[in-house]
């Protein structure tokens, strides 16, 4: 078993930026097939708008809204029009935002677990489905069908005031990952995720630019003594996404250079 993920049908949702479009980027550049979907069409075309232009390349978008169930159905058709099937899921379209634990006019619970949770599930769902009739059209016997990858938090472990319903959503993610890895497993589809805690993506550099105290304490937090780049996360990605994981299923992969090892009440959870 190895670690290539070459030749293989990935979609990458949340594609647009942050370790999302790690992701998509990484498995693309190792010969994968990737459909990068994100309802921010804009940026899609930024980032990767000229390579997903030539039909003889591995790289196409998808824009759209994949909390509304048409856009997932339409998200699936148009990776089997381009690509003829699908083998890999990566749910990487993900939000963050502060709430206020006790403030019963707030709904970011509930917008955090649409979000991060339910959108996840319903694009698994379609997902599985079309990875289980394939199988069955090749009469592919043995061998994993596919797999499919969330991304989850350490904060879905750890406690901060600020932080309710994003851990909450976390933690359900992470549950989800568990049951439809039981559910999955007659289907040969392996389900895991990987939590990881700070990543140096665009959006964490501008929230730390200027603001070294912050990003000391992050680091004084972290026993590694750095923040995690967006390609260690893509790189525990492909490691799920190939068969050097294969016995792999349930599993939360923590990529946090040890943070989640530290006391909660001296660590930030986020």
């Amino acid at each position: 078993m190895g670690f290539s993920i070459a030749g293989k049908t990935a979609i990458v949702t949340g594609a647009a930026n942050g370790v999302g479009l790690a992701i998509a980027r990484h498995f693309a550049d190792r010969g994968a097939n990737v459909m990068f979907a994100d309802m921010d069409e804009a940026r899609l075309m930024r980032e990767v708008g000229d390579e997903a232009k030539s039909e003889d390349g591995n790289i196409r978008i998808f824009a759209g809204d994949l909390r509304e169930k048409l856009t997932i159905a339409n998200l699936l058709s148009a990776t089997i029009d381009a690509f003829d099937g699908v083998d890999i899921l990566v749910n990487a379209s993900r939000q963050i935002m502060s709430s206020k634990p006790l403030n019963p006019e707030e709904d970011q619970v509930e917008q955090l677990l649409q979000q991060n949770l339910m959108t996840g599930l319903r694009v698994s769902q379609a997902v599985a489905k079309r990875m289980i009739s394939q199988a069955e059209k090749n009469g592919k016997e043995d061998g994993m069908v596919g797999s499919i990858i969330n991304l989850s938090s350490i904060a879905a472990r750890r406690t901060h005031a600020d932080l309710l319903a994003y851990s909450v959503s976390t933690a359900a993610v992470d549950q989800m990952t568990r049951s439809l890895a039981v559910a999955l497993a007659p289907e040969r589809i392996r389900v895991n995720a990987v939590a990881f805690g700070s990543v140096m993506s665009a959006s964490l550099q501008g929230t730390l630019a200027g603001n070294m105290e912050c990003r000391g304490e992050i680091i004084q937090c972290t026993p590694l003594g750095r923040i995690a780049s967006a390609g260690e996360v893509a790189e525990a990605a492909q490691f799920l996404a190939s068969d050097g994981s294969g016995f792999m299923t349930g599993q939360i992969l923590t990529i946090d250079g040890g943070r989640s090892l530290i006391d909660a009440v001296s660590a930030p959870a986020h």
